[in-house]
Parts: structure tokens; C-alpha cells; sequence
């Protein structure tokens, strides 16, 4: 039998299914933490790296990230030419207690809790406006003082409706790596990048000039068609 013969009658006993091109990667799955702590969400390899920096108690922030999550997701992260990295910058004892509740659950848990968070901010920040003009004694202790806010603006129900208790949240907000992580991201979007509002952007390093979906748009590349 002569060799030709040989590799022909070899594929034929191959199936079909291994013979057909591989299937393309679809990003909006991966999940991972960058060195300064932000999540990344895409191909870590991807050519556009866009950073998001964030603020959960502004309206602003939570207007993009309703108007902007799927497209980026769909149109930008899946085919992985753009990975989307989400940063803090925190500006109040509010924001820092929602953020180190966002972190809870690990980097797959990040991106979901992110975006309950926005999807529910007027019902939990109008429990934090009541709490915030009580007048009531607060807690000394930072720790205990960002706990108790966690209990008293709904932060806590929220986070109890995606299945964590409350000695679970307790946790995140005792967790002293997940502090230091959120106060460099913090440090580094108003210190270092200089960012004058959230939400703020940067693509490949460069700070764009806009807060708005429209804006960032213009400054990725082109989605594929």
C-alpha cells in the first residue's frame, strides 16, 4: 500500500467533529486579578487594554455600566481584542464599604456583584442618605464603623439576595488585603492618573476625555462586524 493510500484511508477512520476548525475563544468567561488588585475581564493578552475607574455611590458610574456592560461584553470582550478592567476610586467611608463588598466570592463573583450593586444603588443609597443624617453615635473603630453601614443602607440584604451571610461579608470587609488593594487603586486613579470624576477611563495606558459611553466608543477600536 503506497503512502498516499495510506494517509487517505487514515483520515477517513478520523471523525468529522476532529477534523473541523477549532472553536473561537469566547472571553466574557475569564476573570482575573491584575497586580494593583482590579478585575479583568477578557483575554489578558487582548491588544486594547480599557481600565474603568469606578465609584459605587455615583449615579454616573451606575448609568454607564447599565448603558455600556452589554455591548462592551458582546461586541469588544468576547472575541478578545479588548479586555476591560475594572478599578476603584473610592470617595467616601459609602463607596469603600460597597467595594470591599463587591470583592466578595473572588474574581468570579466580582463582576455580578458590580453590577448589583449599580442596579440596586437607588434603593440602597436612599437607606444611606436616612442613615447618614440620623445623628446617631457611629462606630470608633473603622472596621466596625464600615460594617455597620453595611447593615444599615440595605448593602448587606443586597448581597444576602446573591447567597452570602453575614459573617461572610463581615469578612470581606475585615479583609485587610482587599483594603490595601482598594486604597492603591484609589490612590493611583485621583494621584497618579489623575482622574477629575468617576466614572473615568483609560485605553492602553491613555486617559480618555469623557465619562460617557459615547465618548469611550470613539476610543476603542472598531467592533468586528
Amino acid at each position: 500500500m503506497n503512502t498516499i493510500r495510506l494517509l487517505a484511508l487514515c483520515l477517513l477512520a478520523i471523525p468529522a467533529t476532529a477534523l473541523a476548525a477549532p472553536a473561537s475563544v469566547n472571553w466574557v468567561g475569564h476573570v482575573a486579578l491584575s497586580p494593583i488588585g482590579g478585575h479583568v475581564l477578557g483575554n489578558p493578552a487582548a491588544p486594547t487594554k480599557l481600565v474603568e475607574y469606578v465609584s459605587y455611590t455615583c449615579s454616573h458610574c451606575a448609568h454607564f455600566v447599565a448603558e455600556a456592560s452589554q455591548p462592551l461584553r458582546e461586541r469588544y470582550v468576547k472575541g478578545g481584542k479588548v479586555s476591560v478592567e475594572v478599578r476603584n476610586a473610592v470617595r467616601d467611608k459609602y463607596d469603600l464599604t460597597a467595594a470591599l463588598l463587591a470583592r466578595c466570592g473572588g474574581a468570579k463573583r466580582f463582576f455580578g456583584n458590580h453590577e448589583a450593586l449599580f442596579a440596586n444603588q437607588d434603593a440602597w443609597m436612599d437607606k444611606l442618605t436616612a442613615y447618614d443624617k440620623d445623628g446617631a453615635a457611629r462606630p470608633a473603630d473603622q472596621k466596625a464603623a464600615l460594617r455597620e453601614i453595611g447593615r444599615k443602607t440595605g448593602l448587606y440584604a443586597l448581597m444576602a439576595r446573591r447567597g452570602f451571610t453575614n459573617a461572610q461579608l463581615d469578612g470581606c470587609i475585615n479583609d485587610p488585603a482587599s483594603m490595601k488593594q482598594v486604597l492603591a487603586m484609589t490612590d493611583e486613579a485621583w494621584n497618579k492618573v489623575q482622574i477629575t470624576g468617576t466614572p473615568s477611563f483609560t485605553v492602553n495606558g491613555t486617559l480618555v476625555h469623557g465619562s460617557d459611553w459615547m465618548r469611550l466608543q470613539a476610543a476603542l477600536p472598531d467592533a468586528p462586524q
